[in-house]
């Protein structure tokens, strides 16, 4: 039985908690038991920002993510921060254009991918959480990547589905991203 414990954190903007709103649906179309629950500070952008996703075939007694399998990191005072609960053989997936510092921790999988950059490489700046997305699909399959389009079509607001493409594309570049 699977049981997985997200963490995203980053600043305001940065699409944090869409990118759990994201991971949630999908989830929860592939009839899975989920928690979706967002956490910001006070101000709207540039303030703290970190979202809590459970995904899980069993139903979900806590939506309190306090030991993470899966932390993904924006910016470098959300790795600060978390590092250190991310579960003993979880995953780490941090944002290495603007988090320069490597892990402390030997005993998780971490991955550095370079979202921030990448996504102004492909003219879709505001997308490096899409990004970071397609490699956690990738790299741990808690969702899987069959059906991601019709998840992000309900997802993605009435006023934003002409970003719907835009937003694929960013998460098959983190999918296929090798760094």
């Amino acid at each position: 039985m699977a049981y997985t414990q997200i963490l995203i954190a980053g600043f305001g903007g940065q699409g944090v908690l869409f990118a759990g709103k994201v991971m949630a649906y999908k989830g929860l179309e592939e009839l899975k038991q989920i928690s979706w629950l967002p956490s910001y500070g006070p101000e709207m952008r540039g303030g703290t920002a970190n979202c809590s996703v459970i995904i899980s075939d069993t139903p979900v007694g806590s939506p309190i993510v306090s030991e993470p399998d899966i932390l993904i990191a924006m910016n470098l005072p959300s790795f600060d921060k978390y590092e250190n609960a991310v579960k003993a053989g979880g995953y780490a997936f941090v944002d290495s254009t603007l988090i320069e510092r490597k892990a402390v921790r030997t005993d998780i999988s971490v991955h550095y991918i370079p979202a921030t950059k990448m996504a102004r490489d492909l003219e879709v700046p505001t997308l490096a959480n899409m990004i970071m997305t397609g490699k956690v699909i990738r790299e741990t399959g808690v969702i899987k990547m069959e059906g991601l389009r019709d998840a992000l079509a309900k997802t993605v607001s009435a006023k934003h589905q002409d970003l719907l493409e835009a937003n694929l594309r960013a998460i098959d570049a983190g999918y296929n991203y090798k760094g």
